[in-house]
């Protein structure tokens, strides 16, 4: 591609992320899309991986690319606020939950075992969603009973 020539001068990354910014606005990478590897990149603009890392940092923090797991970088639709990780999506379902007063404060959350047939998550991912919650202080745990939705104080 003609805009894809090797990048010089001073802060490549910013141009790097001017690049693929542009790319993403045209489409050329639509949403839900992979963007091409480190590697790949590197081998595009002609620079270092860090310039690209660093480059691909500025997209992150805008919202336009995500980073999954065994996946990359992936391009976030327009406008979409999306955890990049299943355990944060469901957790801040149940938050929102708490947070309507649905179950109500004292009441018993769903056990793990329910929690994982309703997201059709792993346990580790049911547990590391409950663990953030418990983080933020809006669930406990009470060993051998389950976890609690936290009283008002």
């Amino acid at each position: 591609m003609a805009t894809d020539r090797w990048l010089t001068g001073g802060q490549v990354y910013t141009q790097v992320a001017d690049r693929l910014r542009e790319q993403i606005v045209t489409g050329e990478f639509p949403p839900g899309s992979a963007l091409p590897s480190e590697a790949q990149l590197c081998a595009r603009f002609g620079v270092a991986r860090n310039t690209v890392r660093r480059g691909l940092a500025l997209l992150e923090e805008e919202g336009l690319i995500t980073t999954i797991p065994s996946k990359g970088r992936v391009v976030a639709a327009i406008g979409e606020q999306s955890a990049p990780y299943r355990y944060l999506a469901i957790a801040a379902e149940l938050r929102a939950r708490i947070e309507r007063g649905e179950p109500q404060p004292g009441s018993a959350l769903p056990s793990e075992a329910e929690l994982r047939r309703r997201y059709g998550a792993s346990r580790n991912t049911v547990r590391q969603a409950l663990a953030v919650l418990e983080r933020d202080g809006l669930v406990v745990a009470e060993h051998g009973r389950g976890r609690f939705v936290r009283p008002s104080a």
